[in-house]
């Protein structure tokens, strides 16, 4: 961990991601957006993020605060830098649990043990994710959201805010689980799911 950590993204995610790097002892924090200039949460806006190589100093820290799970690989993949992963104070971690590179994990989240957490993934807000899961990476747990046991979430699969998935479940990669669905079967295709039980619809947002 180094001092100075920039921030790709001075959206709200941004603003949340900054509250949690002061909280884990950063000092010297900037932003990169293509969109925004200025400040954001009083630090400053300095470049775009066609501009990040020439931040890439061997001495910085880097998170990506994008919520569109595919930005978010596309510029994981593109750039080499140092990415770094958050959690706030606090979350509650359980024992044998991995976090992979570049992820999130936000207020009064809940990790249970034996659980695997992907590169580049948000665990946000106040949501869970029960023992011996596996959430894959670029995948997005939304506030409120509660995964229990043994579920495997796949790449890019976003949960939506208040969804519950059952025990035992496996959602492929690319899906969209809608907000306060509830997910009792296997989601065995890319797609979006809505309702309660969830089923695949036409929608593609």
């Amino acid at each position: 961990m180094y001092n100075r950590l920039v921030i790709i993204g001075a959206g709200g995610h941004g603003k949340v991601i900054a509250d949690i790097a002061l909280k884990n002892g950063y000092t010297d924090i900037a932003f990169a957006d293509d969109n925004a200039v200025g400040l954001c949460m009083g630090f400053p806006i300095v470049c775009t993020f066609a501009e990040l190589d020439r931040l890439n100093d061997g001495k910085t820290d880097f998170v990506i605060a994008v919520g569109n799970n595919k930005i978010r690989q596309s510029i994981a993949e593109k750039y080499a830098l140092n990415w770094v992963t958050l959690v706030h104070p606090s979350a509650q971690i359980g024992a044998n649990v991995t976090i992979g590179r570049g992820t999130i994990v936000m207020a009064g989240a809940v990790i249970n043990p034996c659980t695997t957490v992907g590169a580049h993934c948000i665990i946000n807000t106040c949501s869970s994710v029960d023992h011996d899961c596996k959430i894959d990476d670029y995948a997005h747990v939304s506030p409120g959201a509660h995964i229990a046991g043994t579920v495997t979430v796949g790449k890019r699969t976003w949960i939506g805010a208040g969804a519950i998935v059952s025990n035992n479940i496996s959602i492929t990669e690319g899906c969209m689980i809608g907000a306060g669905a509830v997910v009792i079967k296997d989601c065995k295709e890319a797609g979006t799911y809505v309702g309660v039980p969830a089923r695949k619809t036409n929608f593609n947002p």
